[in-house]
């Protein structure tokens, strides 16, 4: 398993290590740099500024994308580490040296890690030796040295002293906890967010609605195939990116997508209930966009769900 450690601003772990319950949280740069150091379910470990010269906690990797600003606050918010839009944007201008009123809406760096852990002042811990004071961004390890399967050592004995995990809830910090001492840690996939979901969603339409092919991302959301209270998972196979109107009367099970040849269907309902619709009634028959390729397509199960379970007829 490889590792990366990535230097943080103080501000930004404390803000994140004070909150209730996290689930998910945006390592974002202010850049749009990419990032290949790691794949799913590796860790990112986060290390303080100095003289702080230690690891302070961490979560799995989900995924890498660059992202407008707004995209990257409207699927976050505070788990971005900040508390509004304003303070973000106050961030990113002071480390891209440019005043914010010529920012605009500019592309950041999103790093999404999901199942995050924070730990308190006593367990943290101390750098490797290779990790020099002049390293600003990070620097990557793998469990087969040394180096870096002690630190995986040290992060694991700290996760599994935390008491009982659900692997349902946790799975991939559960899989890292359980790694025998010196046996192969095992790579899981983290369970992802709603703001991980959100954001791979749309780009994974091209942020265009799925059915429209609209491109103003503002009215733009990733609505669950399968909804999310009755067990559909935030994952890109139970997402479809639609117009904001489209996604409230696919929650509401006024459209559905038929599961075979993939097209929408409008209830009569509309026309029943509230005497319009003349509109969506237009877009009966037309076939959903298929994700870019390096996305999951929605499964015909969750389809087959929506279609059953949520439609009205």
């Amino acid at each position: 398993m490889r590792l990366f450690v990535g230097v943080t601003d103080d501000q930004w772990f404390h803000f994140l290590a004070g909150q209730a319950r996290c689930e998910e949280v945006n390592f974002w740069r202010p850049s749009g740099t990419g990032f290949q150091a790691l794949g799913e379910g590796e860790l990112f470990l986060f290390k303080l500024h100095a003289p702080n010269h230690f690891i302070v906690g961490g979560g799995f990797f989900a995924r890498a994308l660059h992202l407008p600003l707004s995209l990257a606050w409207d699927s976050f918010g505070t788990t971005n580490g900040v508390r509004d839009l304003a303070e973000m944007r106050r961030k990113i201008g002071k480390y891209r040296r440019e005043p914010e009123a010529t920012l605009g809406n500019p592309p950041i760096t999103c790093l999404m890690l999901a199942e995050p852990f924070f730990f308190p002042r006593e367990e943290w811990i101390p750098v490797p030796a290779s990790f020099k004071s002049n390293i600003v961004v990070g620097k990557g390890y793998n469990t087969e040295d040394e180096e870096g399967r002690w630190l995986f050592d040290a992060v694991t004995e700290r996760l599994s002293a935390r008491g009982p995990l659900s692997a349902g809830e946790c799975p991939a910090t559960v899989a890292a906890a359980q790694t025998p001492r010196y046996g192969a840690p095992q790579i899981v996939r983290p369970r992802l967010g709603q703001g991980t979901f959100r954001a791979l969603v749309t780009e994974a339409y091209g942020r265009r609605c799925a059915v429209t092919g609209e491109k103003t991302l503002p009215v733009l959301e990733a609505a669950h195939v399968q909804p999310y209270a009755s067990g559909g998972p935030h994952e890109v196979s139970n997402g479809l990116l639609l117009r904001s109107d489209l996604h409230r009367l696919y929650d509401q099970g006024y459209i559905t997508v038929e599961p075979d040849e993939r097209r929408l269907l409008v209830s009569p309902r509309i026309r029943e209930e509230f005497q319009n619709g003349r509109h969506y009634y237009a877009l009966e028959g037309q076939r959903i966009a298929d994700p870019q390729e390096k996305f999951a397509p929605v499964t015909h199960q969750r389809l087959l769900y929506h279609a059953e379970h949520v439609y009205r007829v």
